[in-house]
């Protein structure tokens, strides 16, 4: 087939045996869809309406939803669409970006949680302080960072992949991932790329872990209730850290390990990485964050006492 841009094509053999099943599919994954977009923006507008969540946690809470919303919508309509494909197939030029915003929002991610754990280390370890470190400019300053950064990064790698010769045009995820690497004629781990992953992924768990341990040690020494505050406003954040961080692995791995999985197999694993983060942070937030609690009982259950 011809490298050239304009009619390269890549065939994607995930969906390829799904056959009868192609409609139940769809059903689940458009529900699913819909109730990612629902959930997570509810949050978000709470916040935004509400000014006594107009707090930096509250902010970046609905920064890290308004990150999934956006991913979820570059992702799911194509999903959508290959699932009732008989041949799905997905044009060079839009491989390489969905590879640049799936990538780039899912280093965000990282980023947005390291803010996020600094926002706590600096409310229960720095108490004083916290009014004139965490003003409104410092807020905007690492909501920009953490989405620019990524952006900027990833934008070389996807450059550079361009006018890369492609020898395979068959893509074995549902989306174009890591994997996309192995559809060029040479595999090469360029020193950038690996760069990117400790910029975006491995320097923002360490930060978070620090933070945390550094919590830790500071609610230890205080008291039972300061502990308690400590684990009802941290305990969210390194839920969603650890979940983030075990699914992404999982992505990786499961596409590395050349173990030939049924591709059925491969399909519904694949899924549940798209599915239960982005389901998940908004049931963590709504139900472990007191305050955003209230609004929801409020807005569901207008007449019952919160």
């Amino acid at each position: 087939m011809d490298n050239n841009l304009n009619i390269t094509y890549i065939t994607i053999d995930a969906y390829v045996e799904l056959d009868k099943y192609r409609y139940v599919y769809f059903v689940f994954i458009f529900i699913a869809y819909i109730l990612i977009i629902c959930s997570n923006s509810t949050i978000v507008c709470l916040i935004v309406i509400h000014k006594n969540l107009h707090e930096p946690m509250y902010i970046f809470i609905a920064a890290l939803l308004l990150n999934s919303v956006l991913f979820s919508t570059a992702i799911y309509p194509k999903i959508l669409f290959d699932v009732l494909s008989e041949k799905p197939i997905i044009s060079y030029p839009a491989c390489l970006f969905q590879y640049q915003v799936g990538h780039s929002l899912g280093g965000s991610e990282f980023l947005l949680l390291a803010a996020m754990s600094y926002d706590r280390y600096v409310s229960i370890c720095k108490p004083l302080q916290y009014p004139t470190i965490m003003r409104k400019r410092n807020i905007c300053i690492l909501l920009v960072v953490a989405w620019i950064l990524p952006a900027g990064q990833i934008a070389v790698t996807t450059g550079t992949s361009v006018n890369v010769k492609i020898c395979n045009f068959n893509l074995t995820s549902i989306t174009c991932n890591s994997t996309i690497s192995r559809l060029y004629c040479s595999i090469e781990v360029s020193i950038y790329a690996m760069m990117c992953i400790v910029n975006l992924v491995i320097l923002p768990v360490l930060f978070v872990l620090f933070t945390y341990i550094r919590i830790f040690i500071i609610t230890y020494r205080s008291g039972r209730e300061v502990r308690r505050k400590a684990a009802q406003t941290c305990l969210p954040h390194l839920i969603v850290l650890i979940n983030f961080s075990c699914l992404s692995s999982f992505d990786v791995f499961l596409y590395q390990m050349e173990t030939d999985f049924p591709k059925v197999v491969r399909l519904i694993m694949s899924l549940q990485i798209f599915l239960y983060h982005p389901l998940l942070n908004p049931i963590i937030y709504g139900l472990k964050m007191k305050e955003i609690y209230k609004h929801l009982r409020k807005l569901f259950c207008p007449g019952k006492t919160v």
